[in-house]
């Protein structure tokens, strides 16, 4: 059964930085792609960064110029690093996985901006 942990949130002032994580785990098989998503209370479930297993990137626009996301392909991980943060950044961080035999949801991480 594919697993995604996610690590990485807390509570950052504005204009400070906070880098997620996410591993997948019982894969079996390759891994097409991998996303951050957020979800703000009372909003639905938005798209944040998207990265392909060859490495290109796509991002939303409010997130543009302020978070990067990467990866360690021999890790099944991937990173979510955050700076400039807005309180409008505040929200759960799941992380998804598409993978050759379908695709999975993490359990999310909250992230807080606030001073």
């Amino acid at each position: 059964q594919v697993q995604l942990v996610e690590s990485g949130g807390g509570l950052v002032q504005p204009g400070g930085s906070l880098r997620l994580s996410c591993t997948a785990s019982g894969i079996r098989f390759s891994i097409n792609s991998m996303r951050w998503y957020r979800q703000a209370p009372a909003k639905q479930r938005e798209f944040v960064a998207h990265i392909s297993w060859g490495g290109s990137t796509s991002y939303a626009d409010p997130v543009k110029g302020r978070f990067t996301i990467s990866r360690d392909g021999a890790k099944n991980t991937i990173f979510l690093q955050m700076n400039s943060l807005k309180p409008e950044d505040t929200a759960v961080y799941y992380c998804y996985v598409a993978h050759a035999g379908g695709a999975a949801w993490g359990q999310g991480t909250q992230v807080t901006v606030s001073s």
